[in-house]
Formats: C-alpha cells, structure tokens, sequence
C-alpha cells in the first residue's frame, strides 16, 4: 500500500512533467506558427572596427535618411531615429487611412517610442533595428512620447505625428 507521501510525489513528479510539455509546446507553436524568433544580426547595426554607433547607423539604409517615404498606393514607411532627448524626425505627417511601417532605432541609449490612442509602442535600442505596422484612420495630432528613461532631459523628449 502506498503512503501519503509517495503518492503526493507521483502527483508533483506528473504536474512538473505537464508543466515542461506546455512550455516546449508553447515555444514551439510561437517558432513555428507564429514565426517569433531571436534576432539575428538581420536586425542589427553592427558599426566596423574602430567605428562609433552614430556612424555605423547613419551610413546603413534605411537610417541614413529619416523621415517618411510613401511605398505604394496609401503605404509608408516612417524612419525615426532616437537620441539624447529627441526623435529625428521630430515632425511627422501622413494621410487618413495610410498604412505605416515604423523602422525605428537608437544611436545612442536605450530610448522608447510611444504614441497614446494607437497600438504604437517602440523599444529603440541602440543599433537594434524595430519595426511595427499600424494604420492611421482618425485625423489629427497624436504626440510621439519617450517611455524609456533616458536621462535628465526624458521628459522633453516628444514629437508629433499630424494625420490630416
């Protein structure tokens, strides 16, 4: 006959042997079905020996010239560069109803971008590239916000994003 306590560590043994299979299986389905992987270096701004951040980032495309670019028929791509306390471009302004990639990056410290009322929320990290879709469908003046402290003037670092 088994004791109490054999049959609670047969019960602990299966919990943990459950609790491993939903977590291999929830690695796998978001590799697999949802395709999220790693970055590699697909998705880096390596600077060349002896090379600072800043002239690694503003020599490689598309970071070389922020701003908008329209990519077809009510598409753009916006390339925002964070660093010490503003957004490069700093203005912004787009059409009712386009469809915007943000490619965003940081030449210098860890840096956030945020825009209230969308979905629009950016780590810029230093050399790492981002990327993020959202469609602008309301006009008006949405205000692009720094949500990663990045020192004494974080609090300063905004810009505008205009839909007419």
């Amino acid at each position: 006959m088994e004791t109490l306590a054999g049959k609670l560590e047969k019960g602990y043994i299966w919990l943990s042997v459950i609790v491993l299979v939903a977590f291999i299986a929830a690695i796998t389905y978001s590799s697999v079905v949802l395709a999220i992987v790693v970055p590699g270096n697909d998705g880096q701004i390596v600077p060349k020996p002896g090379e600072t951040l800043f002239a690694a980032v503003t020599r490689t495309k598309p970071f070389d010239q922020p701003g908008v670019r329209q990519t077809g028929p009510g598409t753009y791509d916006v390339v925002i560069l964070g660093q010490a306390w503003m957004f490069n471009p700093g203005a912004i302004e787009l059409p009712v109803g386009a469809e915007v990639t943000f490619l965003g990056t940081s030449i210098d410290i860890d840096h956030g971008l945020y825009i209230p009322g969308t979905t629009v929320n950016i780590m810029l990290l230093p050399g790492q590239i981002a990327k993020q879709k959202y469609r602008f469908t309301r006009p008006g003046e949405y205000r692009m916000i720094c949500h990663e402290y990045c020192g004494m003037l974080h609090h300063q670092m905004t810009g505008t994003l205009t839909v007419k």
